[in-house]
């Protein structure tokens, strides 16, 4: 008699299959997604309380750079220990951790506190990622990952918002006090997934892999902050930075190539449609980051939009790029068909942002919001088809380390995504008008009220060139998305 796959039983309907997967992810993926936005509406009360202005930056970076460094160890222990266990360890250390945040006594207490919060929360999105895949049947997770994509997005958005107010009425501490009751909630939710597979408990974690990663991603990401804002005296500074990344960078394959089990899984990437899934992962993740960095920017200085209204125009672009997930996940589901979504929906992205290039220092905003929603509704499309594209290639017993690899390669990738458009935007600037790169700098900081002590003639020609400026920004990220359908396009796996 043919064998009934293993998941029918457990999971019979798509009804329950949806109640029993997406409520246990919800929460965790929002919280990871939220964080850094919530807390970066925060920093001035920070500012307020400790007086660290010069510092103040690593309360972002340090927490980024663990959750970037720990990701693919959580996708490695997931595999060995269970997916489900090290998404309650995720959790366990996220609310300790953000405990700690809002009793921190000194400002140093506070960085070391983001550190350990990012070492928690580094896991809870690889770890969802990996439940859906667990969980859920091949042929049916891209509406599950859709979902998830989705939810990516609204912790995002929501997060600036969510931040400001609870800074407002209660405190920069309220922000992490807010995250015990949800992390309570969702261990709760995430104790009802049954128990997976489990790998080899005997084979030893990568610790050298793991010190070597680390190595290799600290300096990195460090020359990626220097890169936002070049500078004639920083050039040593980043010359030093990218010459230890290329040391630990080479010492880091070294090591994983004479590993059993190491923590980046070359073998996987070997693959030729893994690592073009990898390369999709960082492109979407640079254009998106890239986009949000710099819009508002843009939006308040060259079209004199509030705050406020810079918010309300962000919201189509914002709403499509979830829109975009939930559709291609769905499109997957259905079809079974994979990278003929971004190979198709990320050319239609590189078009608009072209068209933004030639032509949005003389459109309306309206205008411009919808055209970037847009290109947002079809770049929608990219980060799923990478993480479900990965997870197959993968198969079952390492799902882990795919969604780790994957999303080690979204958080670089947005990293790099922002610092290269800073450097376009800058450069550009500087090329054109110095005097206008400095007092552009001074907006990013000040906000755009610098430009009101100018004369009339001085601030039209200063809102121009920053106009022509962004003209870069915008093919910057039309680069990206011509990366992702070169890979899409030549992908070998193209269906599930």
């Amino acid at each position: 008699m043919p064998q009934t796959p293993q998941t029918d039983p457990v999971l019979p309907t798509e009804r329950a299959l949806f109640r029993r997967v997406v409520p246990p992810i919800i929460l965790p993926v929002f919280l990871a997604a939220a964080d850094s936005t919530v807390v970066a509406t925060a920093l001035p009360a920070i500012a307020g309380e400790f007086g660290e202005v010069a510092y103040l930056s690593w309360v972002v970076v340090a927490n980024l750079i663990a959750g970037t460094v720990v990701a693919p160890a959580y996708g490695r222990l997931g595999d060995q220990f269970g997916r489900k266990r090290m998404m309650m360890v995720a959790l366990c250390g996220f609310m300790a951790a953000s405990a700690l945040c809002a009793a921190a006594w000194s400002f140093p207490v506070l960085i070391l506190a983001r550190v350990l919060q990012g070492l928690g929360g580094g896991g809870l999105m690889v770890m969802s990622q990996a439940l859906v895949g667990e969980n859920v049947p091949p042929r049916r997770r891209g509406a599950y990952q859709g979902y998830l994509s989705a939810n990516i997005v609204a912790g995002c958005t929501i997060g600036p918002v969510g931040g400001g107010l609870i800074t407002q009425y209660f405190g920069w501490q309220g922000i992490f006090l807010a995250y015990l009751p949800l992390c309570l909630l969702a261990m709760v939710l995430v104790a009802r997934l049954p128990e997976g597979l489990r790998g080899r408990t005997s084979a030893r974690f990568d610790a050298a892999g793991m010190a070597l990663l680390t190595a290799f991603v600290l300096p990195l990401l460090l020359f990626v902050t220097q890169l936002q804002h070049p500078s004639v005296e920083g050039l040593p500074r980043m010359g030093m930075l990218i010459l230890l990344t290329g040391v630990m960078g080479a010492a880091l394959l070294w090591q994983q190539r004479r590993s059993e089990a190491g923590i980046l899984s070359l073998p996987l990437l070997k693959n030729p449609s893994f690592w073009r899934a990898d390369v999709m992962a960082a492109c979407s993740g640079g254009s998106l980051t890239a986009l949000v960095t710099f819009l508002p920017i843009y939006l308040q200085t060259v079209s004199g939009a509030t705050a406020a209204e810079t918010g309300m125009l962000l919201i189509p672009l914002t709403g499509a790029v979830s829109l975009g997930s939930v559709l291609t996940g769905w499109l997957i589901s259905r079809s079974g068909r994979t990278a003929i979504f971004p190979a198709i929906g990320l050319a239609i992205t590189a078009v608009s942002l072209v068209c933004l290039a030639i032509w949005a220092p003389t459109m309306t905003r309206g205008h411009l919001s919808w055209l970037l929603a847009l290109g947002s509704l079809t770049q929608g499309s990219s980060m799923i088809t990478a993480t479900i594209t990965v997870q197959a290639v993968a198969g079952a017993a390492h799902l882990g380390a795919a969604s780790g690899s994957t999303q080690l390669s979204r958080s670089l990738g947005s990293a790099f995504g922002a610092a290269i458009a800073g450097a376009v935007l800058f450069g550009v600037l500087a090329l054109m008008d110095g005097d206008t790169a400095t007092l552009f700098a001074d907006m990013v900081q000040r906000g755009p009220a610098v430009l009101d002590g100018l004369p009339e003639v001085r601030r039209l020609m200063v809102q121009q060139e920053v106009a022509n400026a962004f003209r870069g920004v915008f093919l910057t990220v039309a680069c990206f998305a011509v990366t992702i359908v070169a890979c899409a396009s030549t992908m070998p796996v193209r269906r599930l």
